[in-house]
């Protein structure tokens, strides 16, 4: 029996092409700047998101981390989404590290808009933190792979760049956003100071994330990712893939966006099973499975046992992502082998 695996698009295995380029990348040291295929990705990047500069580091919470050190003094405030991966999913290290506080925003479905902005947004007072920076999430991940449109991006983005503040996105999933809605990833960045995205989901590869922003942003973070242990050496072995990925598996994210919507209504015609459609906008689907009777790891760990492997999503919900290596077939095999399960 075939496994058939839904838990993330962090699942992906690269493509052969990937995998081949590897041997034949022209190499040097990156700490140096001196690694030709790094430095073919980082100018590849930052022509398509149309910025002056970028920097491949090892993970979207590195590419996240190194930005908040470059954008934030200790003591300063950020102000995030309440169930931002930031703030959610790395550790904390915006406090432990760059030592910054958070400061949620309670948005609907992942987003918030320029008026919940204005109103989080503290005036300067002696017993106040300095409000510092902005995030958001493009693709959201706890909402369910919700997309933020170019045009609410700018709103938030004009509410905090008239208060003198700074703009990051954690991009992880931004180019399924600009597929989802047919833009250009720089539709999204002219609006932003910063933004780091992930080769290692959607795009299949092995390793690696980037972040684009000025020149100057961009040297601070350079030094950040090296305070931090990741100045990579001969680390065009990583950036190889990365190239094939820009360039090649972008725009098949579409198909995933096509499996997860049939994904989510064969899921809808299983009893016990409950999906909001209006929420499937790109290749995450949030299952409820209260109708079944079983509790979330239950559900889990059966439908591991039947060869499909999701994960539990808080305490009534299952998520299944779908991404390069899974087709229409695995997906209908995925949902029949579901239903002869609860069947049963």
């Amino acid at each position: 029996m075939r496994r058939i695996d839904l838990r993330s698009d962090t699942f992906t295995l690269p493509s052969k092409e990937m995998l081949d380029s590897i041997p034949s990348a022209d190499l040097g040291d990156d700490v140096e700047a001196e690694d030709p295929t790094v430095n073919q990705l980082q100018d590849l990047a930052a022509s398509m998101f149309g910025t002056e500069a970028a920097l491949l580091v090892a993970s979207g919470t590195m590419g996240n981390l190194v930005s908040l050190m470059a954008h934030c003094r200790r003591g300063d405030e950020v102000i995030l989404e309440s169930e931002a991966h930031i703030y959610y999913y790395e550790l904390g290290g915006m406090s432990a590290i760059v030592g910054a506080m958070p400061y949620l925003v309670k948005g609907q479905r992942g987003k918030f808009t320029a008026e919940q902005l204005e109103a989080a947004i503290r005036h300067p007072d002696l017993h106040y933190p300095n409000t510092r920076l902005v995030c958001i999430e493009n693709t959201h991940n706890r909402g369910g792979g919700i997309v933020w449109t170019p045009r609410e991006v700018e709103a938030v983005a004009k509410v905090a760049h008239d208060h003198g503040l700074k703009v990051h996105c954690d991009g992880a999933r931004i180019f399924n956003a600009a597929v989802a809605l047919d833009v250009d990833v720089k539709e999204y960045m002219r609006h932003l100071d910063s933004l780091s995205f992930c080769l290692s989901k959607g795009l299949a590869c092995p390793v690696g994330s980037v972040v684009v922003g000025n020149r100057e942003f961009i040297e601070e973070v350079r030094r950040n990712r090296k305070m931090v242990g990741g100045g990579m050496r001969q680390a065009g072995i990583i950036a190889a893939p990365g190239i094939i990925g820009l360039q090649k598996m972008v725009g098949r994210l579409k198909e995933d966006h096509s499996n997860a919507r049939r994904l989510a209504e064969g899921l809808n015609e299983i009893p016990g099973i409950k999906v909001d459609m209006e929420a499937v906008q790109t290749n995450i689907v949030l299952a409820d499975i209260t109708g079944t009777g079983w509790d979330v790891d239950y559900f889990v760990n059966r439908a591991c046992k039947i060869g499909v492997q999701v994960f539990e999503f808080g305490a009534t919900k299952a998520r299944f992502v779908t991404h390069y290596g899974i087709d229409e077939q695995d997906v209908d095999d995925a949902l029949a082998r579901l239903r002869r399960l609860l069947e049963r």
